[in-house]
């Protein structure tokens, strides 16, 4: 009997053990999800030269975080060596009169700017930091993951000798940007490329493609950045009164890119004559029929 009551006991030991234990677990997992605070930003932004940028910085507050005073914002332009970055807000010399809160309340958890008249010496990383005091934490600090902003120029795509098409465009130094044309959709193989040009004291690079000019349509240079879409131009090329007969088709070629991820396509004209055969088979054996069955009659 007295072991039995000793093994029932240390059962209930270890059961309680555990439960306190999955019990403090719950409670500081719990206790984590309560306290979370984070500062949006998105990790890339492009934008035209000269044009304005909106730059995204969001709290983000648990539904049972109390704010006691509001947040202070700092937004920071961060130079490589981190010992001289300027302040977007309030601003520094550099960007007195350029830039402005999106959201003006105080009262907001949107502590996006609007960068105005964005210039080459814009182009880098941005950090916004937010002062917080909460009834649970106190005053502490958050901060984003950084932004980086890329600059590009407006984009010249125009016809050279009336025989090459141009494609030229100014962006920030960044191997990510690429640069390609097409024609009726198919990806050209360029005739000449610059994979980017620089001065030793531009804050820019030159990309440039020139591509033969043979074949009527329509050709599209396409600026990417990291394989999205960031600005397009469109060049519509009809041949020359001379060769409306089609010789511009026949003594151009198009040629086209293709990867092991976008295998090239073959397109056939459709077979009108075997699917009307086909469709005349079950006719021709149909009136066969009806004919021996009127002959049979008769």
């Amino acid at each position: 009997m007295l072991k039995i009551i000793l093994s029932e006991m240390h059962h209930s030991l270890v059961v309680t053990k555990l439960g306190w234990t999955q019990w403090m677990f719950f409670y500081f997992m719990v206790a984590g999800t309560r306290s979370l605070v984070t500062v949006y930003q998105p990790p890339v932004l492009t934008t035209a030269l000269g044009h304005d940028v909106m730059m995204p910085c969001r709290l983000n507050l648990s539904h049972d975080e109390k704010m006691v005073t509001l947040p202070v914002l700092y937004w920071m332009y961060l130079t490589e060596d981190n010992t001289d970055n300027l302040r977007l807000w309030y601003p520094s010399e550099k960007y007195e009169g350029r830039v402005e809160r999106l959201d003006k309340s105080r009262n907001t958890s949107n502590k996006s700017i609007v960068l105005k008249n964005v210039q080459w010496a814009d182009s880098g990383k941005y950090l916004c930091k937010l002062s917080i005091t909460t009834k649970r934490d106190k005053s502490f600090r958050r901060k984003g993951n950084e932004t980086s902003l890329k600059v590009y120029d407006t984009m010249i795509f125009t016809a050279h000798n009336d025989s090459l098409l141009w494609c030229e465009v100014n962006v920030t130094p960044d191997p990510g940007f690429l640069l390609s044309i097409f024609l009726n959709g198919c990806k050209l193989q360029p005739a000449d490329c610059a994979p980017g040009a620089v001065g030793a004291a531009l804050p820019y690079v030159t990309l440039s493609k020139t591509v033969p000019l043979r074949i009527k349509g329509e050709y599209e240079c396409q600026l990417h950045l990291n394989g999205d879409l960031i600005t397009k131009s469109i060049f519509y090329y009809h041949s020359p009164v001379a060769e409306v007969d089609g010789d511009a088709e026949r003594n151009g070629s198009l040629t086209c890119l293709t990867t092991a991820s976008e295998p090239a396509v073959v397109v056939f004209p459709e077979p009108w004559l075997l699917y009307m055969a086909l469709l005349l088979v079950p006719i021709v054996i149909l009136l066969s029929l009806v004919t021996a069955l009127l002959m049979y009659r008769c």
